[in-house]
């Protein structure tokens, strides 16, 4: 078993950007370092993997967090499509050009279904899951996300345009050469989320690795019902509360690393795989 115990003073220093070239598209994600188990995170829409930085703090020197920039998101190109097997083919180009084994799979929302289709498909990539808010069937609708604007001429003017909805997309905000906008397009987000739609429960089913299923009490999209059937359907699952909504590592970080801390000092790891 390996300790996941903090060292206050082993903060890893500035993530590393590194960027690969798929078929003439860019994929870029961030490796935050550091001698630990690597854990692969990965964001919901409308977000990148700069959200999980406070996560990799928080976890060093014991896991050394690897962040991809989903495709269409953050600094990673758009792609032709958001087919699913696409979002995992990506994730195993980022652990293929890593060099590295049986991973822990974190995944917020969209990020989540990612994860544990990945281990449905690749189960020897996977050695344990991390899902956010996010269930085994997938009804939500991003479709609001379409009056959001796609350039303001200034970062304040933006962000009075984007309302109530700015506080949750600060990171995603970017100066360009037409003018202010988002490190996205919504018509992509619609089109990549209308594709996860839908029952995946042979996907959440195919594998037993251990897996922690945190729950934001006061989510929209995950409730606390389907939770409790995803666990109890599936051997080897732990379930977690945490008083949030959807956005549970952004909104009690420090609740969520705790949770995650002692699910991973819980797990029995063997040495670990190197290529």
């Amino acid at each position: 078993m390996i300790s996941t115990g903090r060292s206050v003073s082993s903060t890893p220093a500035q993530p590393a950007r590194v960027t690969l070239d798929i078929d003439g598209r860019r994929l870029s994600f961030l490796d935050f370092g550091g001698p630990g188990r690597p854990l692969l995170a990965l964001h919901g829409h409308f977000s990148e993997g700069r959200t999980f930085a406070h996560l990799a703090r928080e976890l060093a020197p014991a896991w050394r967090v690897i962040a991809p920039d989903q495709r269409g998101h953050g600094e990673s190109d758009r792609p032709l499509d958001y087919a699913r097997q696409g979002y995992i083919a990506d994730a195993v180009a980022v652990l293929d050009h890593l060099g590295l084994g049986p991973v822990v799979v974190l995944g917020h929302s969209l990020g989540g279904v990612n994860a544990y289709q990945l281990a449905a498909r690749y189960p020897e990539r996977v050695l344990a899951l991390v899902i956010e808010d996010i269930g085994a069937v997938v009804d939500d609708d991003l479709s609001f996300c379409l009056a959001w604007p796609h350039r303001a001429p200034g970062r304040a003017a933006l962000i009075e345009e984007l309302g109530e909805s700015a506080r949750y997309l600060t990171d995603a905000i970017r100066e360009y050469d037409d003018g202010w906008g988002l490190a996205f397009r919504p018509e992509d987000m619609v089109a990549s989320h209308r594709l996860v739609k839908g029952d995946h429960w042979d996907d959440w089913l195919a594998t037993s690795c251990p897996a922690l299923l945190v729950h934001g009490i006061r989510s929209d999209t995950l409730s606390a019902d389907h939770a409790a059937v995803m666990t109890s359907r599936r051997p080897h699952t732990l379930l977690v509360h945490l008083p949030t909504g959807h956005t549970v590592h952004e909104t009690d970080p420090d609740g969520f690393a705790t949770a995650l801390r002692a699910f991973l000092g819980s797990l029995e790891m063997h040495a670990p795989a190197r290529h």
